[in-house]
């Protein structure tokens, strides 16, 4: 960072391109969802460093990165991958379907029953008025 030591982590989430938005990253901040240092964030106005570890939750995956400078602008990914080391955990494997999954056949009349099998149905349960 020019001139600087310390970034807002919004901006610096921002740059880094871990989020879209700095609206996006203010919230993320403010909803206690990034860690620094393994302290909560409490404000999107708390300060980051180079040397800092970030961890971040997002949907379903937590990042943890290791923070080596602070950024300046939004610029290509190439820029932003330079302003951290990526330390997170690897992703864990998922169980894929078969390529050729097919829905498991059942037997004809073995589901729902039909709406002609109902009415046979009720005209047994019921006595005969007619």
């Amino acid at each position: 960072m020019e001139g600087t030591t310390r970034q807002r982590i919004d901006k610096w989430l921002f740059f880094a391109r871990v989020v879209k938005s700095r609206s996006l990253a203010a919230k993320l901040a403010v909803a206690g969802r990034v860690r620094i240092n393994r302290d909560k964030t409490s404000q999107a106005s708390d300060l980051v460093k180079p040397g800092d570890m970030l961890t971040i939750t997002l949907d379903r995956r937590i990042l943890v990165y290791k923070v080596i400078s602070g950024g300046v602008r939004r610029g290509p990914a190439e820029e932003a991958r330079k302003l951290f080391e990526d330390l997170s955990p690897p992703a864990a494997a998922k169980e894929e379907a078969p390529v050729s999954f097919m829905p498991p056949l059942r037997e004809a009349g073995s589901g729902r029953p039909t709406k002609r099998e109902r009415r046979e149905t009720d005209r047994l349960r019921r006595p005969d008025d007619e």
